[in-house]
């Protein structure tokens, strides 16, 4: 029998509808709208592209959205004093510097320049720190939504046997946090991994995230296992032009697993739709406010 297919486009939807609902009544109640800053240095199409969708949807549920397009040479001065205004501005909730930033400006100066109050995607150190030992906070958006993916697929995680293939900052090691929050084993893989392929078969949740292409083949799935496949990889499909794929082989994994993300479609509407989220809780954190269940990890 075929996998479920998980369908995150579906779950993004109902995830934004609940947003603007929560939006909608801290305006009502509280006379609060979230706010959302977006910044972008340079003119990656790709990185615009993503950045005008969240300025899109943020509007989309009832959010100010401030949106922020600068030059390519932009000194990493003039980014931290943006950075700095952004973090004394009461409309401003959320505030979200697009990686990767050019040459000249330092990433980490960057992250650790964002209020932790307002750092909505949980870079900044304090964030990371709170997010390890359990204390309230953002949580990185797509982790957050592998999570509600899973929980939404399987109910309770409590006792499953988790099994990440990936361990950057971004994915692999804040999705261990929530799984091992979650009650389940969890093992984290990378490439250097002994015997990657028998720990993969070990896993009742798998969940791929080391940026190679198909690398997770069908025979290293356990049968009925759930597959959540972060990977976003374009390559050619034979006929000259190009495809998106993730780093599982999905039509070999469809035949084994018993649930699975597709690529695209699964994780990747998610994300957008989890810092929105995310911006919410924060402008509920920042002022008193009970943050909403439905919403945060």
């Amino acid at each position: 029998m075929a996998a479920r297919i998980i369908d995150g486009k579906a779950f993004a939807a109902g995830l934004r509808a609940r947003v603007a609902g929560h939006v909608m009544r801290l305006k009502a109640e509280h006379g609060v709208t979230p706010g959302l800053a977006v910044a972008i240095v340079g003119e990656d199409p790709a990185s615009q592209v993503y950045v005008r969708n969240k300025a899109r949807q943020s509007a989309e549920t009832g959010m100010n959205s401030f949106h922020y397009e600068l030059p390519g040479n932009l000194p990493e001065a003039e980014l931290l004093a943006l950075i700095g205004a952004l973090n004394t501005r009461d409309d401003v909730d959320g505030i979200l510097v697009q990686m990767p930033v050019p040459a000249q400006i330092d990433a980490r100066k960057i992250i650790e320049a964002i209020s932790p109050a307002k750092d909505v995607d949980c870079f900044t150190p304090e964030n990371v720190g709170r997010l390890a030992i359990g204390i309230e906070a953002p949580v990185p958006c797509t982790p957050l939504a592998c999570l509600m993916l899973l929980r939404d697929t399987l109910g309770s995680l409590a006792g499953a046997n988790a099994v990440i293939v990936g361990r950057s900052n971004l994915v692999g090691k804040p999705m261990a946090q929530l799984l091992l929050r979650d009650n389940c084993t969890v093992t984290i893989a990378h490439s250097k991994t002994r015997d990657l392929k028998a720990l993969c078969r070990t896993a009742d949740i798998l969940v791929a995230a080391i940026g190679r292409a198909e690398m997770i083949r069908g025979d290293w799935i356990k049968s009925g296992a759930t597959v959540i496949d972060v990977g976003i990889n374009r390559i050619a499909d034979g006929a000259g032009k190009t495809k998106l794929v993730g780093d599982v082989a999905f039509v070999e994994a469809v035949k084994v697993a018993g649930a699975i993300t597709p690529v695209p479609g699964g994780v990747g509407p998610m994300t957008i739709a989890c810092l929105l989220a995310n911006t919410v809780v924060a402008a509920c954190l920042r002022r008193g406010i009970a943050a909403p269940g439905d919403l945060g990890a």
